[in-house]
């Protein structure tokens, strides 16, 4: 089956970025463990909150990789002479990642209370507007055209 793209308009150019982008949300997985929140901070931040109770500072990792930001989780089952009658708290990993703009930069993580905040900022956009000063072509190369069409 063909994919239609969402970028195949001449007039968005270097775009092909963002359907890149796009393709690797959409392959991330689907499974909502561990459940995130996601809040605005201010004018230039952002915090991601995390529910991670049971879950040590030493089990928890937060790396950011080609514009993404990973938070892995693994628990260490280091007692096996523990007996139970009922097992409802699993120690099982995770992996959660999150697709970060262009120049999103991650400040701290910090846990509390079975919760893993990590703070993220905004830059703020800089106005770029400039003139393209628009020159001449140089009559050489004119000529040389006329030429080669006449045939002389």
């Amino acid at each position: 089956m063909t994919r239609v793209s969402l970028f195949n308009s001449p007039l968005l150019l270097g775009f092909d970025h963002f359907e890149r982008v796009l393709d690797r949300i959409s392959k991330t997985s689907a499974e909502g463990y561990p459940p995130y929140n996601i809040e605005q901070i201010g004018d230039h931040g952002l915090r991601i909150t995390l529910a991670v109770a049971g879950f040590s500072m030493d089990d928890l990792q937060v790396s950011v990789e080609d514009n993404q930001l990973i938070v892995r989780g693994q628990q260490n089952d280091d007692d096996q002479n523990r007996i139970f009658l009922h097992r409802g708290i699993a120690a099982r990993q995770f992996q959660r990642a999150f697709v970060l703009a262009e120049g999103i930069e991650v400040r701290n993580a910090t846990i509390d209370n079975g919760l893993l905040h990590v703070d993220l900022e905004r830059p703020v956009p800089e106005n770029r507007a400039r003139t393209i000063k628009i020159e001449k072509a140089a009559q050489n190369r004119l000529a040389a055209t006329i030429d080669v069409e006449s045939g002389k």
